[in-house]
């Protein structure tokens, strides 16, 4: 005698295990890891424009990147800046500064949207420090750095590329010279009020051609605060010359965010 089950049954029975095995997979499902919103704060001298090779990359690899354009008129006013994008993010943010960026984003870090900081051949000060301060410590590798009557500093043309950028074009370079972004001296006077780094996480650039921050004194802010440090052999304008290698560094940042 042969015994007919009925189609209705079986159906049943496999929408019940398919059922369980999902409701097994939900339970035990790892929880989502990585940030996709990236805030870039640029340095002293150049604007964000400069950054455009790094944000096509990141973009490109599916991550939001918004990118700060700071008045560099004082820190407050830089913070202030910074923190007004940050807010406007749905999600964990991994900040990114370059040169004195790095400064402003030691303060604007404590935002509690900031997951992860990332420093690009940043200054790096500590609570009570002015990043002024904080350069003297080693001196710095040029004697280019002039300033205006009414006190901002600059760099000028004709010496931009051999201090800035001498690993980019010179048509670039040249470009970035006449387009330079002067800096409030009170901005590198100002002590910061807090330090993120010490209860954050962070990775740092340390650019060994360094001719704007000392890699002395890169090396000696990052063994400070514990960040992942990497290496390359670039100018100050690291994001412009290598920006895949930076991009990179961003993204492996990003990616470790729990």
């Amino acid at each position: 005698m042969i015994l007919e089950i009925p189609m209705y049954s079986i159906r049943n029975k496999l929408a019940i295990a398919l059922m369980l095995a999902m409701s097994v997979t939900l339970v035990h499902a790892e929880p989502a890891t990585g940030a996709k919103d990236i805030v870039i704060v640029h340095g002293a001298l150049t604007d964000g424009s400069g950054w455009r090779a790094v944000y096509d990359i990141l973009t490109k690899d599916g991550f939001h990147v918004t990118i700060v354009q700071e008045p560099l008129t004082s820190l407050a006013q830089d913070v202030a800046a910074t923190t007004r994008i940050v807010d406007q993010q749905n999600g964990p943010v991994v900040l990114v500064g370059h040169s004195y960026g790095g400064s402003v984003i030691t303060e604007a870090g404590t935002d509690p949207k900031v997951s992860m900081l990332v420093y690009v051949s940043a200054l790096q000060p500590d609570a009570g420090e002015a990043s002024g301060q904080l350069m003297s410590k080693f001196a710095a590798p040029n004697h280019a750095m002039a300033a205006t009557p009414d006190n901002y500093f600059y760099i000028p043309a004709d010496k931009f590329r051999a201090t800035y950028a001498q690993d980019v074009s010179a048509s670039e370079a040249q470009f970035l010279a006449s387009s330079e972004v002067q800096l409030a001296q009170k901005a590198m006077a100002a002590p910061l009020t807090a330090a993120a780094w010490k209860t954050k996480p962070s990775y740092a650039i340390l650019t060994t051609q360094d001719h704007v921050i000392s890699p002395e004194l890169q090396r000696w802010m990052y063994q400070r605060s514990g960040s992942k440090v990497t290496e390359i052999a670039a100018s100050h304008a690291v994001f412009i010359s290598q920006p895949t290698k930076v991009a990179h560094v961003i993204e492996k940042a990003a990616n470790s965010v729990t």
